[in-house]
């Protein structure tokens, strides 16, 4: 092989690898545990409708009716974005991954609802890095208005 060829198979290698490894390894801490969602770390690449610091807290998705009826919405919802994957779908708990376009970075996004406050409760976070740029809150308040533009 001549020399530029050998740098672009290299390349494209490194590049092959970088974009397997972003997807990282899925969270210990998915899930609900004592009517709570994980706490969001100290890295801004977090937002949680439980959190009470301003960093991380946004609002909870509001609901009528049936978790069921909620839950069904919810799925299509999630379903209808681009690059989403529900991983764990319960009664009452949604656990769905979101992958990047070009880096295939992986963020984990849960839903619980809570039937009692007619709330769904959101976590959304970057598996992997520090700052998200916004993506997770941007993601959240996108499912909002798809949530509402359902009649939600």
């Amino acid at each position: 092989m001549e020399a530029g060829t050998d740098r672009i198979v290299a390349l494209i290698v490194m590049l092959s690898m970088l974009v397997i490894g972003c997807t990282g390894v899925r969270p210990a801490n998915i899930g609900v545990k004592d009517g709570k969602l994980a706490p969001c770390p100290s890295s801004p690449n977090c937002v949680s409708s439980q959190s009470s610091d301003k960093a991380h807290a946004i609002e909870p998705l509001l609901f009528t009716g049936t978790v069921a009826g909620a839950h069904a919405a919810l799925r299509t919802v999630i379903l209808s974005m681009k690059r989403s994957q529900i991983i764990t779908d319960t009664d009452s708990y949604i656990h769905a991954e979101f992958t990047s376009a070009i880096f295939r970075f992986v963020d984990d996004v849960e839903f619980w609802f809570d039937e009692n406050a007619k709330v769904i409760n959101v976590r959304s976070a970057s598996r992997i890095g520090n700052s998200d740029l916004g993506v997770n809150r941007e993601r959240v308040e996108d499912i909002r208005a798809k949530w509402k533009a359902s009649g939600r």
